[in-house]
């Protein structure tokens, strides 16, 4: 029992060092610093423009009662496959004006889920056209730098940061990294959304 023990112990040293010296936790915390200050300023600007120019909530509520929330959520799940192109805070804010707002938020959670899957078949996809892949490998030269590097722990991190989750599913995708776990991984998708959730709805 005890051997064991002391293996696993051994095991998560040696995983704990080879993220340190590899840069993960160096990546993860200039990721956060770089994501906190945009977060304040977003949510700082948003509740001035709430306050003083725009009231979000008839905002929000217009567009429940002007457009299907098919098409809303269509839109989203074209966003999140494609490098995620809108916020998807502004979806979320949606969510809050919907009849049954944990529904939605439900839905809107699983369909970015389905956008990271179909982003990681993309990647798949570019792998097999050497022009292409050409072409994204130096794009996305680092987030394929640091997915060979970190694997499964880059995938959460972009599952849970303001990291562009397609594009991190996209890299998984190219270097075919495994896709059982990928899934596991991308499970976290749910958890950001959620709290995410408490905070802007808090808001408005």
């Amino acid at each position: 029992m005890n051997t064991v023990k002391k293996s696993e112990t051994n095991k998560f040293k040696r995983t704990h060092l080879y993220y340190k010296y590899t840069g993960f936790y160096s990546f993860v915390g200039q990721s956060l610093k770089k994501a906190i200050i945009p977060i304040i300023v977003v949510v700082a600007l948003l509740i001035a423009l709430d306050r003083y120019v725009v009231d979000f909530s008839d905002l929000f509520t217009y567009i429940t009662i002007t457009y299907a929330p098919l098409n809303v959520l269509l839109v989203f799940l074209a966003s999140e496959s494609l490098l995620g192109l809108v916020p998807p805070e502004i979806f979320i804010a949606w969510s809050d004006k919907m009849p049954q707002p944990i529904l939605y938020l439900t839905l809107l959670a699983t369909l970015s889920y389905i956008g990271g899957i179909i982003s990681y078949f993309i990647g798949k996809w570019i792998f097999t056209i050497p022009r292409v892949y050409a072409y994204m490998e130096g794009k996305m030269k680092k987030h394929l730098k640091h997915i060979r590097k970190w694997g499964g722990f880059l995938i959460v991190v972009g599952a849970l940061l303001p990291i562009p989750f397609s594009m991190t599913s996209m890299a998984a995708g190219m270097i075919h990294y495994k896709f059982k776990n990928y899934l596991l991984f991308g499970l976290l998708r749910f958890v950001r959304f959620y709290l995410y959730a408490i905070a802007i709805f808090s808001l408005l």
